[in-house]
């Protein structure tokens, strides 16, 4: 005991910076290997054209074998949402087809022209014209409410009355609004050693929102309410969650409240998986309101199997991640095990409803 007290007290240890640190875990488990998924997939929150890819995007992929590369992956079909309209959605459905009948796309409007005379007029043409093109639904964006600005230099608030029409003429026309309305919370909260997305702020300094003037998380909350609350006849899918995957308990209670709000899980499966009991009763109570999703971009790696095997496994403690580094949280998830009535309407089913 006493050499073992002595050579405790030799024991060289090295300071590290916290990317260098990049633990191996020793826990060993059972674990079901998940390749495709056991049901038909309708991704719901892909990407083809700028808003991930670039002004260039149609130099950067073969749409042919996109497709195959989805369909390999076991996915039926897939909702491609941008921010275009007029030519650059023609320029967007020039580079889709002939693959229309895989590639459901989104379009949206110029928000930037809100204060502009005859906005409401535009905003029936803009998407009258986009509805008679072959576009099923509108996408927005966060920079809506953190970004673009009305003419009296504040941010556009989600439930402005001037964005009404929008959401009206989306309902008459039988479009689905999908809203990608804020990041995870941690991006509005100072960047810090108390913020658990330290290292991806660190890394990216501007997907930081913690910035006077801007609105807050909590805003944005309220805001996002409103819509959907004072719009019940629009359809809105809320991307990533919801909004705020880190609180299944508020989303919830809006599911519950107001039946003309969807959610997607794309990009938000670290969160999900870190708390599988809540997970796993959110998932079950609202299954009829849940859609696949995973934020996949065209001419990129995908990044599917961990999703399958979230929503198909009891495994536990694996990575969301191929990354040494998890860019989404330095921590594992762990499987929830849906039965197969879930699974089918979390896959494609709602999808279907939805008419994607």
């Amino acid at each position: 005991m006493e050499l073992a007290k002595h050579e405790v007290k030799n024991v060289k240890t090295k300071s590290l910076k916290l990317e260098e640190y990049m633990p191996r875990s020793e826990l060993v488990t059972e674990r079901v290997k998940v390749t495709k998924p056991r049901f038909p997939v309708i991704d719901v929150h892909t990407h083809f054209g700028s808003l991930v890819l670039g002004e260039d995007y149609t130099e950067g992929y073969d749409t042919a074998r996109e497709v195959e590369r989805f369909k390999e992956a076991g996915i039926k079909r897939v909702v491609n949402l941008e921010l275009v309209w007029g030519g650059e959605l023609d320029r967007l459905l020039e580079k889709i087809h002939p693959h229309e009948d895989f590639i459901t796309t989104f379009s949206s409007v110029d928000v930037t022209r809100l204060d502009e005379p005859g906005f409401e007029r535009y905003v029936r043409r803009t998407l009258q014209e986009a509805k008679g093109k072959g576009v099923r639904g509108l996408k927005f964006w966060k920079d809506l409410s953190l970004s673009h600005r009305d003419k009296s230099g504040k941010y556009i608030a989600l439930d402005d009355p001037r964005l009404q029409v929008i959401w009206a003429a989306a309902a008459e026309f039988g479009l689905v609004v999908l809203h990608h309305v804020a990041d995870p919370v941690a991006f509005f909260k100072p960047v810090d050693r108390y913020n658990e997305r330290f290292e991806e702020l660190s890394r990216v300094p501007e997907w930081s929102f913690y910035r006077p003037g801007l609105y807050t998380f909590e805003q944005l909350m309220e805001q996002q309410e409103a819509m959907i609350r004072d719009n019940p006849t629009t359809t809105f899918i809320i991307a990533h969650g919801g909004s705020y995957s880190e609180n299944l308990g508020v989303v919830s209670k809006w599911l519950d409240q107001y039946p003309n709000m969807y959610i997607d899980i794309a990009a938000r499966i670290n969160e999900f998986g870190r708390q599988p009991y809540t997970a796993r009763r959110f998932f079950e109570r609202h299954q009829d309101r849940i859609l696949f999703g995973t934020d996949a971009a065209a001419g990129y790696a995908f990044n599917y199997q961990p999703y399958f095997e979230f929503l198909e496994t009891w495994n536990e403690y694996f990575d969301y991640s191929s990354s040494g580094i998890p860019g989404q949280g330095r921590w594992k998830i762990y499987g929830i095990g849906l039965g197969d009535a879930v699974l089918e309407k979390i896959y494609y089913k709602n999808a279907e409803k939805l008419g994607l």
